[in-house]
Formats: C-alpha cells, sequence, structure tokens
C-alpha cells in the first residue's frame, strides 16, 4: 500500500536563496524556465516562487513580451493530422 503521510517537500524560492532584488526582464534564459513549451506562465506551486517573486517573474515576462525578447505563444503542432474526414 501506498504511504500517504509523507508530504512532498515544498520548493524554496530560487530568488529568495540568490537574495535577488530585481528579476530581469532582458534575462530570457532564466525566464523561460518559469514558462511551458507553449508560452505560458507557470504557476507558484509549480515554480517555487514566493508571492512577490512570482509578481515580478510574471511582470518581467509580460515586459519581454512586449518587447519581442519572447513569443506569446507558440504555434501549436499536432502530430495527429486533420481530424476532419474528406470523402471524395
Amino acid at each position: 500500500m501506498a504511504d500517504f503521510s509523507k508530504q512532498p517537500r515544498r520548493k524554496h524560492c530560487q530568488f529568495c536563496k540568490d537574495e535577488v532584488d530585481y528579476v530581469d526582464y532582458k534575462d530570457t534564459q532564466l525566464l523561460r524556465k518559469f514558462v511551458t513549451d507553449r508560452g505560458k506562465i507557470k504557476p507558484r506551486r509549480v515554480t517555487g516562487a514566493c508571492m512577490q517573486h512570482q509578481r515580478d517573474i510574471a511582470n518581467a515576462v509580460k515586459r519581454a513580451r512586449v518587447m519581442a525578447l519572447m513569443p506569446y505563444s507558440v504555434p501549436a503542432v499536432s502530430g495527429r493530422g486533420d481530424r476532419r474526414r474528406h470523402r471524395d
């Protein structure tokens, strides 16, 4: 049987640990860690960032998108092909 008494380890804020004061919107390599492959900002429970730094991350990602350093979204590519059936 599974042991449900074990709680998963709490993630700690990477920015608090490194004592970062400012999340730079020009550092796209860092910001890509906090964005999904589809271009959506990951939630706090996934990133482990504290509330203030998650807000700073979101603002930095939005600012980088406006400045065209990061894409707003990535085109979805499906391996399933066309779902509609073509009858000849």
